[in-house]
């Protein structure tokens, strides 16, 4: 029995990954995977769906109980930052600071933007809507590939800023803290030498990637499909000072309510960010009732899309045949970082979500990897980080978005997001385990 509940496992996985890269939801997938895993294994119907103790739905709840407030208060600053217009004026100071002389500066900018605008909490979603339109000009003006600019994107929003570096306050960031009673700045030093890694990796390969394209003569035209209104550029915008405020306020909140273990800091800095921002752009924004009830309403399918896949996974945890993939991870030779780092990693894969991956190996792993004498700051880190290295899979949500808004498609654009996000955290993640078992 547990043979076929663990091949039901295997079936419920590859039915998932199969159909969401088919565009189908996995609010309707996730669900029908469950009934596969339920039914392969034997477990009470009803009660591993919709029971009110450990099932489908519950894994769900307690996802949405646990993040609300992150994914809401996190949604609404994002929102302000978008409509006042504040994110754009960050992204043109930076632009004027680094200089649009040559090929290279456009991308290192773009990625410097994006870098700075994730770190400071605003959704990884909006920060694509922000940089597209912006960058697109630029590298129209240069003659350069359009198919680059998945490079800095990726490299500014799914390595360092989302998993290594200390306070930030990514959905990721906070997940291992509701399990392991960590803070946003866990393992401060893992997470500076992985960002360092990471950046290096990532600044290298955008070098490399330009010179191959240059010496094939590719150009913009090459590879834009159509046209994109660029007039979001040139809105008025909040003064640079005032509009990356917000941003500051809530990394410092962040790094210093962390240091004092300060309980649900996030919520704090995001909630104080989102009032001065409300204060600080009142001139730029309309009605501030919109945006509230547009940021509300942003917040909703992210939460639901995570969650969905946290509660598939509770179904795989409750299944007797995980109990055989249980002990094969957690007896793997060599350190217990390498387990973990195998199984968060397999899990991004199957979620498609580095934070669809925390929730099922914190919840399946977690306690098990803290009785074996392991710091639990280090498990946070790893964990994070590793949960990152394959996510960008061909379903996945952001690289659907950047393809829908950049024109590109993948064909011409995923090997870049998949060797920039792979190989900068897969790099970080090397030397931070060497790192941490030296130490």
């Amino acid at each position: 029995m547990e043979i076929l509940g663990t091949l039901g496992i295997i079936l419920g996985i590859l039915f998932i990954i199969y159909l969401s890269m088919k565009g189908y939801s996995i609010l309707i997938v996730g669900p029908i995977a469950s009934i596969i895993i339920i039914l392969t294994n034997g477990l009470p119907f009803f009660n591993s769906l919709i029971g009110t103790k450990e099932s489908y739905i519950t894994g769900l709840a307690q996802f949405i109980i646990s993040f609300f407030g992150v994914f809401l208060l996190g949604s609404l600053l994002a929102k302000y930052m978008d409509q006042s217009g504040a994110a754009q004026s960050i992204a043109e100071k930076i632009i004027s600071m680094v200089g649009t002389n040559n090929p290279y500066s456009i991308l290192v900018s773009i990625f410097i933007i994006t870098a700075i605008l994730t770190y400071g909490g605003i959704s990884l979603f909006v920060v694509v809507f922000v940089i597209v339109p912006l960058a697109k000009p630029l590298f129209q003006k240069l003659d350069i590939a359009w198919n680059l600019i998945c490079i800095p994107i990726m490299l500014g929003l799914g390595t360092f800023t989302m998993t290594m570096l200390p306070g930030t306050p990514s959905v990721q960031n906070v997940i291992p803290t509701k399990y392991l009673g960590t803070t946003l700045t866990a393992a401060p030093l893992l997470g500076i030498i992985g960002a360092i890694v990471a950046t290096i990796f990532g600044l290298w390969y955008m070098k490399y990637a330009l010179n191959k394209s240059l010496a094939k003569n590719e150009s913009f035209d090459d590879f834009n499909t159509r046209h994109l209104d660029t007039e979001q550029a040139r809105k008025q915008t909040p003064h640079f000072y005032l509009s990356i405020l917000p941003i500051v306020v809530l990394i410092v909140i962040n790094i210093i309510g962390s240091i004092f273990k300060i309980d649900n800091v996030i919520l704090i800095g995001l909630a104080v960010s989102i009032l001065l921002s409300a204060l600080l752009f009142n001139q730029h924004i309309k009605i501030h009732r919109e945006v509230i009830n547009e940021g509300s309403n942003s917040a909703l399918a992210p939460m639901f899309l995570t969650g969905s896949a946290i509660a598939f996974g509770t179904v795989v945890t409750l299944a007797p045949g995980f109990d055989s993939i249980k002990s094969l991870i957690l007896n793997m030779p060599g350190s217990p970082l390498i387990s973990l780092s195998i199984a968060s990693a397999i899990f991004g894969v199957i979620t498609g979500s580095a934070s669809g991956s925390l929730g099922i190996v914190m919840h399946a792993f977690g306690k098990q990897y803290v009785d074996m004498g392991i710091n639990p700051d280090v498990i946070h880190r790893v964990a994070t980080m590793s949960s990152s290295i394959f996510t960008v899979m061909p379903h996945t949500g952001v690289v659907l978005t950047l393809f829908a808004l950049t024109g590109l498609n993948h064909k011409n654009g995923f090997k870049y997001l998949f060797i920039t996000n792979t190989g900068a955290n897969l790099s970080a993640l090397i030397v931070v385990i060497l790192v941490s078992l030296i130490l």
